[in-house]
């Protein structure tokens, strides 16, 4: 078990954990910070960054990266785990994916990450807009790798990714979040297995795309019930594993169960890459998008390693 460090709650209920030294980030601050919190604001775009209280905002705004969240800030979900708002969404944008491509451009990015809320009220769940965000992207910034980070797209998986996967991210990316034992407490409109379907389809309708997805730590799951996750992932040929802390966003989300020391993470790591993970990205403060582009980088010279040992096997 990892050391856990508590504070007493004046009201007596359980107590809440202390967070590590591994676990601190320095505020953001700075002219690179505020001139891309700027261009978001002109151009009305929404980011994960801000709406899921990320830690590393202050590290990816300095460095002029960002999460750009599709669809609105309102979520018609409500997770356990998550620090978006709940409730009715407004209507889509249809200048959004203009926007996001204009911004792309202006802060140069050699990699975009593009996520949304969840739109169950959608007839396609919000999947034609992340389409015509990655129509406009190509249009607008064409030298810019794109990687997108879907919901679930409950009951209508299979059309959204169909048109999605048509459109031709560099990556496509969905998080299981968790081990299937906490989905009805932690990710209750979710259900795992459709989830590994999703990642699974997108792979066989066009090998070429990354996939990607990733889970948190901390929530009371079990060391070997995070190597079964790593196995369905590897069974769905999930290219890239991400693990990360979980952090509480407010008292009115689910506890931190345990912070994960970073030397279990690096355990962890050595599991996944064992199993065949092209890519793994280990540590307290990893996130889906965190260093997204340096990792991209990573990945395709994987597979490039990666096949040319399988073509010199063949030819052995």
């Amino acid at each position: 078990m990892n050391e856990i460090t508590k504070i007493a709650s004046p009201s007596g209920e359980s107590p809440r954990l202390r967070k590590p030294d591994w676990i601190r980030v320095k505020a953001p601050m700075g002219r690179a910070f505020d001139e891309t919190r700027k261009l978001m604001r002109e151009h009305k775009l929404n980011t994960v960054c801000e709406e899921a209280a990320c830690p590393n905002i202050g590290e990816c705004w300095t460095k002029k990266h960002a999460t750009v969240m599709i669809l609105g800030d309102v979520c018609t979900r409500a997770c356990a785990f998550c620090n978006v708002k709940t409730g009715m969404p407004m209507a889509v944008d249809l200048n959004e994916p203009q926007h996001t491509a204009d911004a792309a451009a202006k802060l140069g990015l050699e990699h975009i990450v593009v996520t949304s809320v969840d739109r169950d009220d959608l007839a396609d769940g919000g999947a034609s807009q992340f389409v015509k965000v990655i129509e406009a992207l190509r249009r607008t910034t064409p030298q810019t790798t794109i990687e997108i980070l879907t919901p679930d797209f409950r009951n209508k998986a299979d059309a959204a990714v169909e048109a999605i996967v048509a459109a031709r991210p560099d990556v496509y990316n969905h998080n299981l979040e968790t081990v299937p034992r906490l989905y009805p407490t932690i990710r209750p409109g979710a259900r795992y297995y459709a989830s590994l379907r999703l990642l699974e389809s997108v792979k066989r309708q066009d090998p070429s795309i990354f996939t990607k997805s990733g889970i948190m730590l901390g929530l009371s799951e079990a060391r070997l019930e995070v190597h079964q996750v790593m196995d369905d992932m590897r069974s769905a040929d999930v290219d890239f594993l991400t693990m990360g802390q979980y952090l509480q966003p407010t008292t009115k989300h689910v506890k931190v169960s345990e912070f994960v020391k970073p030397q279990a993470f690096d355990a962890y790591a050595s599991i996944a890459r064992a199993k065949g993970f092209l890519l793994v990205a280990s540590s307290p403060l990893t996130r889906s998008s965190y260093h997204a582009g340096d990792d991209f980088a990573k990945m395709q010279q994987a597979r490039e390693e990666k096949l040319a040992r399988a073509g010199q096997s063949a030819s052995a």
